[in-house]
């Protein structure tokens, strides 16, 4: 790792000191590489690039890493050259299958002290499985959740639920800072990160879901549905994100922000959590079927906010 002097960020641009409320004279600047370059990791790898970090993507369809060459990240041809010279690797994959497939590959060709972070969600059976890998292959491995959507990773606004011992997640805090506005620590066991995941997902998945409920009931009684975001602005049960979510809903644009199948990948992964530690998941079966039906209907990969359509 090396460090640099910082100047003032040009306007317009939050400074990652500014960003975290520290008073920070230099930056530790990171050889980071990211696995996976989707919605989220692309736009990962774009707010790192901007802090100064030394990026390397890698993804299995290429062309999804490619156009980030011109963002200054180098693109390498496979896991295994990517991660040759990281210092911090972010897995940040669809799945559970996804991550062992790319931890078998390339677990063996990255320096012994590189920090592995896990910000794919995959549920805690699926952590378990990533941790018992990890420990196989003597790596280093902590996570870093991700909380938001595509804009707010391309303008390192995230918000990072992180897990794992303090000393390692403390070598990871620049990563964590270029990529976050802030970061909440669940815990110092892997997996904690994914519960609090967990718990911040169904809260998506319901909100959501009722706005687009809220706004079809109203629309069915003969007002006009955007009424009802002017009746909650502003109250104690107001919610930038019902308004966020609702705008689209009333547009009818859905440009993917969180694509509605991975949600429902998401709304398994709770109810299997919730089953697990004997809660009841009749809110979540509900929502399993709302966001099922709404992706039958073609949605799938459109944004979160076309659950709308099932109403």
């Amino acid at each position: 790792m090396r460090s640099r002097s910082t100047c003032p960020p040009p306007a317009g641009v939050a400074s990652t000191a500014r960003r975290q409320g520290a008073d920070r004279r230099t930056e530790t600047l990171v050889r980071v590489t990211v696995l996976g370059t989707g919605t989220m990791g692309a736009g990962v790898a774009k707010s790192l690039l901007r802090e100064g970090h030394e990026v390397t993507v890698w993804n299995r369809s290429a062309d999804k890493a490619r156009p980030l060459a011109d963002d200054g990240a180098t693109v390498a041809t496979d896991a295994a050259a990517a991660v040759q010279h990281a210092e911090v690797v972010l897995l940040t994959l669809f799945d559970t299958d996804a991550v062992v497939d790319v931890l078998e590959a390339a677990a063996g060709d990255a320096p012994t002290d590189a920090v592995w972070v896990q910000s794919s969600t995959v549920g805690t059976d699926g952590t378990e499985t990533i941790v018992q890998l990890a420990e196989k292959y003597g790596m280093t491995l902590v996570e870093a959740m991700m909380l938001g959507t595509k804009a707010p990773a391309e303008q390192g606004k995230l918000t990072m639920l992180a897990a794992g011992p303090s000393d390692q997640l403390d070598t990871i805090d620049p990563v964590l800072d270029a990529i976050g506005a802030k970061t909440v620590r669940a815990g110092e066991r892997v997996g904690d990160g994914t519960a609090l995941k967990l718990a911040a997902n169904a809260w998506i998945a319901s909100i959501t879901a009722a706005t687009a409920q809220s706004l079809a009931i109203a629309r069915a009684l003969g007002l006009d549905p955007a009424l009802f975001l002017d009746a909650i602005d502003g109250t104690a049960s107001d919610s930038p994100y019902a308004h966020t979510k609702g705008e689209a809903m009333l547009s009818g644009e859905f440009a993917p922000q969180f694509a509605l199948d991975g949600l429902r990948k998401d709304i398994g992964l709770i109810g299997e959590a919730a089953r697990a530690a004997g809660v009841s998941t009749v809110l979540v079966d509900a929502l399993d079927r709302v966001y099922a039906q709404a992706s039958a209907e073609g949605h799938g990969g459109d944004d979160i906010a076309a659950v709308g359509t099932a109403f």
